[in-house]
């Protein structure tokens, strides 16, 4: 079993209380703490070493790179896809986040 903040591990039962075989979750990490970020990532690995599959959007290469396939969508257009490996080697980074900027081709972020 994974710990979770009461509030946060409470929030997932709810939702996972009719034991769905897949789960979509919005950004899960946003606005945690690093103690509550890490319980999530183990969660979420307990969740699929279960055979469900876990659908998410994030922001954070961290957990990102717990996906088996990972899709980097900018502007509405897919950019790229693959395993974080495969996205390594593609845009040449060693590093998920550097290969994240690299393959929606800006430095500056979508705002810019």
């Amino acid at each position: 079993d994974c710990l979770l903040s009461r509030g946060l591990g409470d929030v997932y039962k709810r939702q996972l209380v009719h034991d769905p075989r897949n789960v979509i979750l919005d950004e899960p990490t946003n606005g945690l703490d690093v103690m509550t970020t890490r319980a999530l990532r183990r969660f979420l690995l307990g969740l699929r070493e279960e055979g469900r599959c876990v659908i998410l959007s994030s922001h954070i290469m961290q957990v990102a790179a717990l996906c088996d396939h990972i899709v980097i969508i900018a502007k509405g257009t897919v950019m790229a896809a693959g395993s974080a490996d495969e996205l390594r080697a593609q845009s040449g980074e060693a590093n998920l986040e550097d290969a994240f900027v690299k393959l929606i081709g800006s430095e500056e972020g979508l705002h810019a």
